[in-house]
């Protein structure tokens, strides 16, 4: 497991391709959750706002990212060409990085997030 002290230093010990892919994900989560904070939590990076936002990481063949069941269950039929499990979905690095998609699941989280904090 990556021990990295923060999100840069975790991005860093990846191929310079896949660190594009990574900071390409991290704008979109920072542009679409400007109130979020950003955090290494079970070894990966994450964003937080009031909890767990999202998490993120890079693995040999693919990027998972990771925005809690109902996100994945709320994207099912547009999910269907990845792997996906119960709060998981694997995005394979031999393929384009669905980015639009991500910006979407990161705003579902957001409204998800903030409604269920009634902070909306």
């Amino acid at each position: 497991m990556n021990k990295a002290a923060n999100i840069d230093e975790y991005f860093a010990g990846f191929p310079e391709d896949v660190q594009g892919k990574l900071q390409k994900i991290r704008r979109i989560i920072k542009e679409s959750a400007p109130a979020s904070q950003e955090a290494i939590s079970y070894g990966m990076p994450t964003f937080k706002l009031n909890g767990n936002l999202i998490h993120f990481a890079a693995y040999k063949d693919h990027i998972g990212l990771y925005p809690a069941p109902a996100a994945v269950a709320g994207f099912k039929e547009k999910l269907k060409p990845y792997h996906t499990s119960k709060g998981t979905i694997r995005f394979p690095l031999d393929k384009p990085i669905p980015f639009n998609l991500i910006k979407k699941i990161v705003e579902f989280r957001v409204t998800e997030t903030l409604h269920k904090n009634n902070k909306y």
